[in-house]
């Protein structure tokens, strides 16, 4: 199992590749994914990493507040997309 953790506040410039390797240090990141503006073509600023589930509460403490690219990045569990129709 696994669990999809929100990464905020990254730098524009960061891609899906920087983002796995930002978690790679933590743990073993099995999908990486950065959050683009359709219109614009540029990072949105967030993204979200898929770790293994066992892993995911001690991922977010050692991430959460870490410095990146000059920022500091906010780590937590990923809601589920609210489904309403």
């Amino acid at each position: 199992m696994s669990k999809t953790l929100y990464v905020g506040n990254l730098p524009w410039a960061t891609t899906e590749k920087d983002l796995a390797e930002l978690f790679s240090d933590s743990t073993q990141v099995l999908a990486s994914r950065v959050i683009i503006d359709r219109a614009t073509g540029r990072s949105k600023g967030f993204g979200f990493v898929e770790v293994p589930d066992d892993q995911a509460d001690q991922v977010i403490a050692a991430m959460n507040g870490k410095e990146y690219g000059g920022r500091e990045i906010i780590v937590n569990e990923a809601r589920p997309l609210n489904s309403t129709s």
